[in-house]
C-alpha cells in the first residue's frame, strides 16, 4: 500500500469518527425496531447494505408492518429522500472525475457523509477521491454494524421502543450544530432554517420538505455571488 493511500485511509477514518458515534447508536435503534416487527438480523444487514437510508429504513419498518403497497412504498421513499436530489446536484463537480468509485460515492451520499464532504476539499496530503470513498465506506460500515447489533440485542434483551425513532432527528440536530460551530459563514444555515420554517407554516409538517428544499436551493443560488464576494474579502 502506498504511503499516500495509507495516510488517506487513516485521515478518512478519523474524519468519520463523529459519524460512527451517531450511526452505531441509531443503527441499534433501527435493528431493535426491525426485530420487534418480526424481522431478524439477516434482514437488518441486507437493508443496511442495499438501502442504506437511515430515516427511510425507520419508515420502512412501519411500511412492512402495515402491509403497504409497492406504490405507497415508492412514493414514501421519494418524499422522505427527496432532499438527496439537491445533495446530488451540489456534488456533481466534486464527483465528476471519481472514476470507478463514482457509483458507490453516489449511492453512499447520506446526510452525514454529505456534511463531511460538501465543501469539495480533501485534507492536505491525501488523494481526494480515495479520501471521499473511504469516508463514505466507513460511514456505511458503522451503520451496518449498528443495525446488526441492534437486531441481535433485540433478540436477547426486551426493549421498550417508544420514542426511539426520534434518534434520527437528534443526529440531524447534532450535525447542524457541528457545522454551525465550525463554519465561518452562517448565512447558508440561516437561509436553510428560515426557508424550512416558512414552508412548515405554509404547507404543514407532512408536505413542507420538498418546497423547503426548492426554496433553499433557489435562495442559495441567488446569494451565491454575495457569499463568494464576502469569502474573497475575508481571504
Amino acid at each position: 500500500m502506498k504511503k499516500t493511500t495509507a495516510k488517506t485511509i487513516q485521515t478518512a477514518f478519523k474524519k468519520s469518527l463523529p459519524v460512527m458515534a451517531g450511526y452505531v447508536v441509531l443503527g441499534i435503534g433501527f435493528g431493535i425496531l426491525l426485530k420487534e416487527a418480526g424481522y431478524g438480523f439477516f434482514w437488518s444487514f441486507l437493508m443496511s447494505l442495499t438501502i442504506y437510508a437511515g430515516s427511510m429504513q425507520y419508515v420502512a419498518v412501519s411500511l412492512l408492518t402495515s402491509g403497504a403497497t409497492l406504490l405507497t412504498a415508492a412514493l414514501t421513499t421519494l418524499m422522505v429522500n427527496a432532499r438527496h436530489l439537491f445533495y446530488g446536484v451540489s456534488m456533481i463537480n466534486t464527483y465528476e472525475h471519481a472514476g470507478k468509485e463514482k457509483p458507490y460515492l453516489i449511492f453512499a451520499l447520506t446526510d452525514e457523509t454529505y456534511s463531511l464532504l460538501c465543501d469539495g476539499t480533501a485534507p492536505e496530503g491525501t488523494d481526494a477521491h480515495t479520501y471521499r470513498f473511504f469516508v463514505s465506506l466507513f460511514n456505511q460500515c458503522y451503520w451496518i454494524l449498528g443495525c446488526v447489533l441492534g437486531s441481535l440485542i433485540g433478540t436477547v434483551l426486551p426493549f421498550d421502543t417508544a420514542g426511539i425513532e426520534f434518534s434520527m432527528t437528534a443526529l440531524f440536530v447534532t450535525v447542524l450544530t457541528e457545522q454551525w460551530l465550525t463554519a465561518k459563514n452562517h448565512l447558508p444555515a440561516l437561509i436553510g432554517l428560515i426557508c424550512s420554517a416558512l414552508c412548515l407554516l405554509i404547507f404543514g409538517p407532512g408536505s413542507f420538505l420538498i418546497p423547503a428544499m426548492v426554496l433553499i436551493t433557489a435562495a442559495l443560488l441567488c446569494m451565491q455571488k454575495t457569499m463568494q464576494q464576502k469569502e474573497g474579502e475575508k481571504a
